[in-house]
C-alpha cells in the first residue's frame, strides 16, 4: 500500500505540471522511474518488503498484450510503403541487424552466455519505445517523414520481438528434450494456435463491433471498452490451449481492423488514458526494482548498454538507410533516437515469466536493467538539444533534399 500511495500521489502531481514539464529535459517515463528509484533510497524499509513476483508479471503480461494490440490496430500497410519505405527499412534490415549485432555484443561481453541466452538479450532490446521518444515524433520541428518514420518503427517493432524472444527461449532448452521436438512444439503451440486465437478473436470481436455500429447498437461512450476486451479475449483463450498470448494479441489486432475500421482510433483513446497510467506504473516500479539491485550492477553491464544504445541500434540504422540520400545528421538522429523502455521492461519480465531457467538468467536481467535505465535518462535529456542541433542541420539543407519532400 506504501508503494501504490507513493505512485498515486506522483501522478497527481504529474498531471498538475504536466505543460510545464513538456517544456523541460524531464519526461513521464524519467519522472516515473526516478520517483520509484527514490523511494529506495528514502523509505529503505521498502527493501524489506516481498514484492510478489507473480503480480509483478501479470501486470507485464497485460501489459505488454494490450501493447502489442493497439500498436497492430494502427498499422497501415500504405503508411509503411511511403516515405521511400523508411519505415519498411528500419523494421527489416535495421532490426535483424540489431538482433543479430546485439547478440555478437552480449557474447563478447557476457563470455558466458551462450548463443541462445545473448540472442534473448538482443530481442530483449531489439525494440524501440514511442513513449519515451514522444518529444521527437511530435515536434514540428524535425521533417515529418523522419519523425513519422521513427513513429512506425516504435510502434511495430516490438511486435517483430516477440517470435525472436520465443524462438531464442525454446531453442535455449533443446538440450533436454531433442531439437525436433522443441522446434515443431515452438511452431504448433506458440506460433499456430497463438495466431489461429488471435485470428479468431480479432475477426469475430471486428466484425461484431462493426455491425453494431452500423445498426446503432452501440453507444459512443462505451465502442472503446468494447474494443479492449478483445485482447483480454486472446489471454483467457491462450491459457488453455497453449499458444502465445503475445502472439495472438498482435494477430487480433491485425484482424479486428477488417469488420471495425475504426480501431486504431479506439484504442488511442484507451492508451492515452488508462493505458497511459499502467505505462506510469511500470515505469515506477521498474526504477524501484532497479534500485534494489543496485548492488548487482557492475561495469559490463554498463559497457553493453552504452553498447547497445549506440553502436548495437546506429550502424543497423545507417546500413538500413543506405541508398535513402539522407544526409549524415539525419542518419546520426535516427540512430541515436532508439530509445528501449516500456516494450524491454515487459519482454524482461515475459522472459522470466517463461522460467527457462537458464544459467546466464541473472545476467540477462541486469543487462537489461541497466540498458532501460540508461536509456530512460540519456535519451530524455538529450531529446531537446538533440532536435535543436537537428533543426539548425536541417534548416541548412536543400530544398530538395530528401529530408524536406512533403
Amino acid at each position: 500500500m506504501a508503494i501504490i500511495a507513493v505512485f498515486v500521489t506522483v501522478a497527481f502531481l504529474y498531471t498538475l505540471f504536466s505543460r510545464r514539464l513538456e517544456q523541460t529535459v524531464i519526461t513521464a517515463p524519467t519522472l516515473f522511474t526516478a520517483a520509484g528509484s527514490l523511494l529506495v533510497f528514502t523509505m529503505p524499509v521498502i527493501g524489506a518488503l516481498n514484492i510478489e513476483r507473480e503480480g509483478l508479471l501479470m501486470l507485464a503480461e497485460v501489459g505488454l498484450v494490450m501493447l502489442l494490440f493497439t500498436d497492430a490496430t494502427h498499422i497501415n500497410l500504405k503508411r509503411l510503403k511511403s516515405r521511400e519505405r523508411l519505415p519498411l527499412r528500419l523494421l527489416s534490415i535495421g532490426m535483424l541487424l540489431t538482433i543479430l549485432l546485439g547478440a555478437v555484443a552480449a557474447h563478447l561481453v557476457f563470455p558466458q552466455l551462450s548463443l541462445w541466452e545473448a540472442g534473448i538479450l538482443a530481442a530483449i532490446l531489439a525494440p524501440t519505445d514511442a513513449g519515451l521518444g514522444q518529444v521527437i515524433v511530435q515536434s514540428p520541428r524535425v521533417p515529418d517523414r523522419i519523425r513519422k518514420s521513427l513513429d512506425v518503427e516504435a510502434g511495430l517493432n516490438d511486435g517483430l520481438s516477440v517470435p525472436f524472444l520465443i524462438f531464442f527461449i525454446t531453442v535455449s532448452q533443446i538440450g533436454t528434450e531433442g531439437s525436433g521436438q522443441v522446434l515443431l512444439r515452438y511452431i504448433y503451440e506458440q506460433l499456430g494456435l497463438g495466431a489461429m486465437v488471435g485470428l479468431i478473436v480479432g475477426l469475430t470481436g471486428g466484425l461484431l463491433l462493426g455491425a453494431a455500429r452500423r445498426k446503432e447498437w452501440m453507444a459512443e461512450s462505451v465502442q472503446q471498452l468494447g474494443l479492449v476486451a478483445l485482447p483480454v479475449f486472446t489471454i483467457l483463450a491462450c491459457k488453455p490451449v497453449g499458444g502465445s498470448m503475445f502472439i495472438a494479441a498482435y494477430v487480433a489486432g491485425l484482424s479486428v481492423q477488417a469488420g471495425f475500421r475504426n480501431a486504431g482510433a479506439h484504442s488511442l483513446e484507451f492508451t492515452e488514458g488508462w493505458g497511459q497510467l499502467l505505462d506510469y506504473l511500470v515505469f515506477f516500479l521498474f526504477g524501484l526494482l532497479s534500485a534494489l539491485a543496485l548492488r548487482q550492477f557492475s561495469p559490463v553491464h554498463i559497457l553493453y548498454a552504452v553498447l547497445s544504445l549506440t553502436v548495437v541500434r546506429m550502424v543497423p540504422v545507417a546500413i538500413a538507410l543506405i541508398g535513402t540520400r539522407l544526409s549524415s545528421s539525419t542518419v546520426l538522429f535516427m540512430g541515436w533516437f532508439g530509445p528501449r523502455g516500456l516494450a524491454s521492461i515487459v519482454l524482461g519480465l515475459v522472459y522470466l515469466e517463461e522460467e527457462a531457467r537458464l544459467p546466464g538468467e541473472a545476467t540477462i536481467k541486469l543487462a537489461v536493467m541497466a540498458t532501460v535505465m540508461l536509456s530512460i535518462f540519456a535519451h530524455g535529456f538529450s531529446a531537446l538539444p538533440g532536435i535543436d542541433f537537428y533543426a539548425q542541420k536541417v534548416a541548412g539543407l536543400d530544398t530538395t533534399s530528401p529530408e524536406k519532400r512533403p
